[in-house]
């Protein structure tokens, strides 16, 4: 298969590595040297986008014009979901989006819905979720936080929205789950959910040791997309419910 790369940094090197061990072709590379008005993207079957939320939504309609499948796993630009979904599906394209990668992280999606569901109307515990991430991460919360956080509002009906702290836990009341954002070097993504009562606490978390994870999950999405047509998430690829 032919891989176009959108965003050549780290999460992009990780993915061109796992590329071509799985046998596949880099064709074109997209960076801040060569952007994708200058980029041929003919020769390639797919395109994998890791950027900054403020590029995303040009680079997945580029790609959408010239009748290039893409994988995108930049997040903080979702606002614009749905006006992309409406041009994929008018545009008989294909478009793959998740807020991560990871297996593990996906799996562990569906492991806090369900605990999620089984917690609602237990009052004596409080939740709150903690996520840690590299200095370069721009985004707070992550897209994973997010998607973690959505997880339990939408199972969890003693929940009606998320706040966001920095560094620190932030103030919530009733109806609230807090979320606190932490940034130190070198930490690929941490992710720990709790439940904490007066008596105890439940805990689950993800730990990604390394973007190997992040990229092999990439790099298979794309091997799923490939001659398919349509609008695709990472449940659609492990057959996860959604």
């Amino acid at each position: 298969m032919n891989i176009a790369l959108i965003g050549y940094g780290k999460m992009g090197k990780a993915i061109e590595k796992i590329a071509l061990e799985r046998g596949h072709t880099i064709v074109a590379i997209v960076n801040s040297e060569s952007p994708i008005s200058e980029v041929d993207l003919s020769l390639a079957d797919v395109a994998i986008e890791f950027t900054r939320p403020e590029l995303a939504v040009d680079h997945i309609k580029t790609c959408i014009d010239q009748k290039c499948p893409i994988v995108v796993g930049t997040t903080a630009w979702h606002e614009h979901l749905s006006e992309i979904t409406d041009l994929v599906n008018t545009s008989n394209g294909t478009f793959l989006h998740a807020s991560n990668f990871s297996i593990g992280v996906n799996i562990f999606f569906e492991i806090n819905k369900r605990l999620a569901q089984l917690m609602r109307g237990q009052t004596d515990y409080k939740a709150c979720m903690e996520e840690i991430h590299h200095l370069q991460k721009l985004d707070a919360p992550s897209g994973t936080a997010i998607t973690l956080a959505n997880g339990i509002l939408e199972n969890n009906t003693d929940y009606s929205s998320w706040v966001l702290g920095e560094e620190n836990a932030p103030h919530t009341v009733d109806g609230q789950l807090g979320v606190t954002s932490f940034r130190s070097p070198d930490v690929p993504g941490t992710h720990i959910i709790k439940y904490t009562s007066p008596v105890d606490t439940i805990t689950i978390s993800h730990e990604a040791h390394n973007r190997t994870g992040f990229a092999l999950g990439a790099v298979i999405a794309a091997e799923f997309v490939f001659n398919k047509k349509g609008v695709f998430t990472m449940n659609d690829v492990l057959n996860l419910s959604n």
